[in-house]
This record gives structure tokens, sequence and C-alpha cells, in this order.
């Protein structure tokens, strides 16, 4: 898997990761979904990887995701910032995932 972050995505995510405490997973969240079907993406900052967590090198920055959801999402991946929306998007070259893409802080907190 391998994610491409735009330059505005850069500027909004690198204040959470510029002291290296934390590190970003692309979670496939399923709560309140019922099944793994019908799961939504988000972004999400860990200080450290679940036991079920692969890293995976993006540009600029290394992710982490959990590998039976790997099956979800075409590669490469990239995700952007709009500014005027104040949202993230997901998306690859055959379809946009999302165009409001959570971002979550490590004390589940949404940003």
């Amino acid at each position: 898997m391998f994610i491409t972050f735009t330059p505005s995505a850069v500027r909004k995510l690198s204040p959470y990761l510029e002291d290296g405490a934390s590190k970003l997973k692309l979670l496939h969240d399923t709560e309140g979904c019922g099944c793994v079907m019908s799961g939504v993406p988000a972004l999400q900052l860990v200080s450290a990887p679940s036991a079920l967590d692969r890293e995976a090198k993006g540009e600029p920055f290394s992710f982490y995701y959990e590998p039976r959801h790997e099956v979800f999402y075409d590669e490469p991946l990239k995700i952007d910032y709009n500014e005027t929306a104040g949202s993230f998007s997901l998306r690859s070259d055959n379809q946009i995932y999302t165009t409001h893409l959570r971002f979550i802080g490590l004390r589940n907190q949404q940003f």
C-alpha cells in the first residue's frame, strides 16, 4: 500500500508528526457499521502500532494500516486537504473514497 500526501495535506499534518511521537494510520473504521464491508476510511494518529498493523511507505509520511483491509483500496492512494472545506479527502486514480476523511487524534478527538 502506498499513499502520496499533497502539499496542503503535508502542511496540515506536519505539526502533529514533527516531534516523532505520533504516526499516521489509515483506519478502516467499522464501528457502528455492522459489517467490515460497510467500513469507512479515517486517518488516525497513533503513538504505537497495534499487533495487527503493518507499516507502509508513503510520500512524505510512512503510515500504518491493517493488511486485512487492504483489499478495499486501490493503489496508489492520495490524501489531500481542502483548506476551504476544512477537510481531508482520500482518492485513487479510479475513484474517490471520501471528500470528508475523518482525522482522529490520539485520544479519539476529531479535528
